[in-house]
């Protein structure tokens, strides 16, 4: 049995399979929301964590060989020698480093994906500018998976080469480039200590002997380098050929394409992650179902999309955004919304926003193999968008592949079939 936890933004997820990929249990646990929440947040994550591992039952849980943990993707913390955080974590998508943007243009290659007021590597170089007093030398920067991780085997100051992308780390060689360590060297006298890559899904270590005592696990059961909570989405459709894609259609519109080749350009917003021998590329766009919202109900929509002929192409020529700026497949940051005019027929304006996804969707795809990624032969959707069959149909108009929803979508499934493989390449 193989165990995936997931933390996401709202909550954080569990799920056990089997060798035959079936699930045996599944846990949750919801975050808190809204005022007076004044508990750190590492100590909420340790929580949760814990919690989850007491819901699943002792004889699960005794028979559990190995666990994945993913997080959200650029999530980091500061931690002295004993793991133990010195600053509250800082979220995915905390943006106060742009406040030192120019100097991460001046240390990083042009066009890198670490180029983010919300990167890895961005929050690291504004801590070193605004939290001098630290000694650096004694402190470790972890990934939320990371930091989660450390606590089941004990061993600090470990990651893997999906959450270390955002901090600069070369994926195919498992390093970190000279041209980054120099860089960090310029912010502080010692920078602090970076995590040791490993590919996702290598066994770390075994869990230690006081985890193994408090939830009954065994003494054998095997911590996995993590992954961020977007890969074990992707890995949780199914999804293992090359040519083979994942479009989630959530709040907004993310595309990953399994891939042969690598594709990172920060023009477009777009870079790769690496997967054993293959390359998950891909981009995200602000266009998506938070659109959507803002015109339509869920019955609504339900109701309108039922009006639609999706073989109909619509006349109509929007840029679906709720505000100025876009990321991919068009990266410019001052973009304008394009929603008129507007019809009369509500189902005729939610036919023109579909279509208008739809072209965007396929514009993503269609930059990605542009510059080498592998032909597109199959999209599997996950999010709430995948719902909708009319969508879906439009969708495949415009891509030419067959669209199919994803058998799996919970990110902590992902983490567990990650866990679950012997070796984590295709």
């Amino acid at each position: 049995m193989y165990l995936g936890i997931d933390f996401g933004t709202s909550g954080a997820r569990a799920a056990v399979i089997d060798d035959e990929n079936r699930i045996l249990a599944a846990a949750e646990y919801a975050f808190p929301s809204g005022q007076g929440v004044s508990e750190p947040l590492s100590a909420l994550w340790q929580r949760a964590l814990f919690s989850l591992l007491g819901q699943i039952s002792p004889e699960i849980r005794l028979s559990l060989q190995r666990i994945l943990i993913n997080g959200t993707s650029a999530t980091v913390l500061l931690c002295d020698s004993q793991g133990e955080p010195v600053t509250e974590p800082l979220l995915y998508n905390d943006n106060r480093a742009i406040a030192v943007i120019e100097s991460l243009k001046a240390i990083a290659p042009a066009k890198h994906s670490v180029i983010s007021a919300t990167s890895s590597l961005a929050k690291l170089l504004w801590w070193q500018k605004n939290l001098n007093h630290l000694d650096f030398s004694n402190l470790y920067f972890l990934h939320q998976a990371d930091w989660l991780s450390f606590l089941l085997h004990g061993q600090l100051g470990i990651s893997d080469y999906h959450n270390t992308l955002k901090l600069g780390a070369d994926p195919e060689t498992l390093s970190y480039p000279q041209w980054l360590l120099e860089g960090l060297n310029q912010f502080a006298d010692v920078p602090p200590n970076l995590p040791k890559i490993l590919q996702s899904g290598c066994p770390i270590g075994a869990v230690t002997a006081e985890i193994a005592e408090k939830f009954n696990l065994s003494k054998n059961c095997l911590v996995c380098a993590g992954t961020t909570d977007s890969i074990a989405a992707f890995l949780a459709s199914g999804a293992n050929q090359p040519g083979q894609a994942v479009t989630s259609l959530g709040s907004t519109l993310v595309l990953k394409l399994l891939s042969y080749t690598r594709v990172d350009d920060a023009r477009y917003g777009i870079y790769s992650h690496r997967l054993g021998n293959l390359w998950l590329t891909g981009g995200a766009s602000n266009t998506g179902g938070a659109v959507l919202r803002q015109f339509f109900t869920d019955e609504q929509l339900t109701e309108l999309s039922d009006r639609i002929n999706p073989q109909q192409v619509s006349p109509l020529d929007y840029y679906p955004l709720i505000t100025p700026g876009e990321r991919f497949p068009i990266n410019d940051p001052h973009l304008l919304p394009r929603l008129d005019p507007r019809p009369d027929r509500p189902e005729e304006f939610l036919h023109g926003l579909l279509e208008a996804m739809a072209k965007i969707e396929a514009k993503g795809y269609g930059l990605l193999q542009q510059f080498g990624a592998s032909s597109l032969t199959q999209v599997y959707t996950a999010g709430g968008g995948a719902k909708n069959p009319v969508w879906t149909k439009i969708r495949q108009r415009y891509l030419q592949v067959p669209v199919m929803i994803s058998p799996h979508t919970e990110a902590a499934y992902g983490s567990a079939m990650l866990a679950k493989s012997d070796s984590p390449n295709f």
